[in-house]
């Protein structure tokens, strides 16, 4: 229980405000283009086209994001950030237009693509040694429980409220923002952001000479095109190839979503125990990763007639992908946390969030292409870029410091401290 209980300042109120923005995600994210369609009535390939461009632009906005941490410290821009989400959202409903759509989307996904590295530093900055591993966890952790509560609060008012549900999503998933805000004030600026600060010197032309970071950074690349496989390809992968009913789909993403919120900080405390270094706890969690993605190809040979038999093995492969996709998370984020130097955590972690950025991007371009080839296929190329990612993470571990790789002895502290906060 010593890893579930709170470490610093104001821990509580960025966890809540984690949790809260994750439920405003929820209710959105799963709806965005219908709701889009209903909102601006433009046509849905526009729509589409309109949140690319966006998105690409937001993509782009990563290096600026790190340049306003380490200038400004992680806790302003996260407070920013959130604002500025909390306001495109609410202007959603208003953007009737294509102009004001386009420009409303482009604010939006500037935010949403900008925000995990100011999180990740945010973090650094707060915590360190043996506390980073946990946060990772805890943050996972929260995230998954929010996006299955927003999405089921959002499936209410849809389903009660008709068009008018879509609207009230909007606003509370704008409101949700706000609200993290507030809660992300009331944690502290600290000793060790106010000394990050202070030398800002080397910037990106730093970032790009650091091979073992730069190392880290395509490894996570390559783990990544995994993390979207659940809601891109696999849908599509169980009704088209495997030819299992629609309806049945969805379990796989409630088995995922439930364990993930559940069970992602015991699992990271759990392989904490058994490895001896970060690298090597995230290199088995992306090999585990990669072993669930092998468990698909050979679902998609076998193809079993027998529905439940079917649905057994798919809902067995996910577990698999679950499990080693908390144990990469966890580690392997506390280890671009750890590597990073303090004056330019903000450069690193932005460069480093780039990895995810593109994944996310490249990966339904790729999926579909393979998928109409053979629905395999897609399975081949995650499996084997995830293993590569597993072997780049062992091979990087000499290249690091040891302080980076090394897990911290665990923290000792008086209840009384424990209990303040």
């Amino acid at each position: 229980m010593s890893f579930l209980r709170p470490r610093f300042p104001g821990e509580r109120a960025l966890a809540a405000g984690i949790a809260i923005d994750a439920t405003g995600n929820g209710m959105y994210v799963p709806f965005s283009l219908v709701f889009f369609l209903h909102v601006t009535g433009l046509p849905l390939a526009l729509i589409g086209l309109v949140l690319t461009v966006t998105g690409l632009i937001g993509i782009a906005a990563l290096p600026v994001a790190g340049i306003a941490v380490d200038r400004f410290g992680a806790r302003r821009v996260q407070l920013f950030l959130y604002v500025l989400r909390g306001l495109s959202f609410a202007c959603f409903p208003l953007a009737h237009s294509l102009p004001a759509f386009a420009a409303v989307a482009m604010l939006a996904a500037i935010g949403t693509r900008a925000f995990p590295a100011a999180l990740q530093a945010r973090i650094g900055e707060l915590v360190d040694g043996e506390n980073r591993d946990r946060m990772q966890a805890l943050s996972r952790s929260l995230g998954n429980a929010g996006l299955g509560i927003g999405t089921l609060i959002a499936s209410l008012l849809i389903a009660t409220s008709g068009d008018s549900g879509y609207i009230a999503a909007a606003f509370l998933n704008a409101a949700s923002f706000l609200v993290a805000a507030v809660l992300a004030a009331r944690t502290p600026i600290t000793a060790r952001a106010d000394r990050a600060r202070a030398d800002k010197s080397g910037g990106y032309r730093l970032v790009a000479k650091d091979r073992p970071f730069l190392t880290l950074t395509l490894a996570n690349l390559l783990v990544a095109f995994g993390y979207t496989s659940l809601s891109v390809l696999l849908p599509v992968y169980a009704v088209d190839w495997l030819h299992l009913p629609q309806g049945l789909t969805g379990v796989a993403f409630v088995v995922n979503t439930a364990l993930c919120a559940t069970v992602s900080v015991p699992v990271a405390a759990f392989a904490r125990r058994r490895f001896t270094t970060r690298t090597r706890a995230a290199s088995a969690g992306a090999a585990l990763f990669g072993t669930g993605f092998i468990g698909q190809i050979v679902l998609g040979t076998l193809r079993p007639e027998n529905v439940r038999v079917l649905l057994a093995g798919l809902l067995a492969a996910v577990i698999v992908m679950t499990v080693g996709e908390m144990v990469h998370s966890t580690f392997s984020g506390s280890l671009a946390q750890a590597a990073a130097p303090e004056a330019l955590r903000g450069r690193y972690l932005a460069g480093y969030q780039l990895s995810w950025s593109l994944a996310y991007a490249l990966a339904p371009t790729l999926f579909t292409a393979l998928i109409t080839l053979d629905g395999r296929l897609p399975w081949v190329l995650v499996a084997s870029t995830t293993l590569l990612g597993a072997g780049l993470l062992l091979r990087v571990e000499r290249s690091l410091r040891p302080e980076v790789v090394a897990f911290p002895a665990p923290i000792v502290e008086n209840k009384a401290a424990a209990a303040s906060r």
